[in-house]
């Protein structure tokens, strides 16, 4: 990755870039995002979070409903647009009921997250051990990921960056037109695929080492920061 001439769009995750540890989502960060809007940008929102969600979310906050959810298991190019599911939910699904059953007889119960809204991965609360949730599947095909906000459970294949190339495609443009901002492992493809990528200070260790720049301060203030160092970027068009 290298710092482009000129930025063309923004591709940010949700919880723990732009809100709080709480997911208390920063107000500053909303009025980043539809600055850029406001000035002819793309803002795409990439998360781990249901396609019910991020309509609401796109929606109250102004981003022009462009979406990845479900860690890159679905994409929506913008409210003119219908939703596509990119991969099959099926092998997920048989894996949670085999987890579910198997902590059951562990005295281990589980919260999930959402699921009769999720079309391709399926996610559950922290409340147990990833390495468990990866021995009970360990013959299953599928991938456990932990956001650390939720264990998700997907097929191969599936991630947000190569949610992000098929998503820019649909929108005539190349991931590296973008300056992608995030704080998870889930987060590392997409940084890698865009323009510059940039880990907030609250970023997991992994992604800093993949990213071009880490912000001084955490969360929504370093998704600020961030911003306002490349809003000329994207005024250079």
């Amino acid at each position: 990755m290298s710092s482009p001439r000129r930025l063309r769009g923004l591709i940010t995750d949700i919880d723990g870039t732009i809100t709080d540890a709480r997911r208390r989502v920063h107000t500053g960060a909303i009025e980043s995002m539809r600055n850029l809007v406001d000035a002819g940008v793309c803002v795409v929102l990439a998360s781990g979070n249901t396609a019910c969600f991020m309509d609401a979310f796109s929606k109250m906050s102004g981003t022009g409903g462009i979406y990845i959810g479900e860690n890159g298991g679905i994409i929506r190019p913008g409210w003119n647009h219908d939703l596509s599911v990119l991969a099959d939910g099926t092998a997920p699904r048989i894996a949670l009921w085999e987890l579910v059953s198997a902590c059951r007889k562990r005295g281990i119960g589980i919260e999930h997250y959402s699921l009769p809204y999720r079309f391709v991965d399926v996610a559950f609360a922290r409340t147990l051990p990833v390495s468990l949730v990866e021995e009970i599947l360990r013959d299953h095909p599928v991938v456990v990921l932990d956001t650390g906000f939720a264990i998700h459970i997907h097929p191969p294949g599936v991630s947000k960056g190569a949610a992000f190339t098929k998503l820019a495609g649909l929108l005539g443009m190349e991931t590296r037109d973008f300056l992608a901002i995030g704080d998870g492992k889930n987060d590392i493809d997409m940084l890698e695929r865009a323009g510059t990528g940039i880990a907030v200070a609250n970023a997991h260790p992994k992604l800093k080492d993949h990213a071009d720049e880490v912000t001084e301060k955490e969360y929504g203030d370093g998704f600020v920061e961030a911003l306002d160092r490349y809003f000329s970027h994207f005024l250079d068009r």
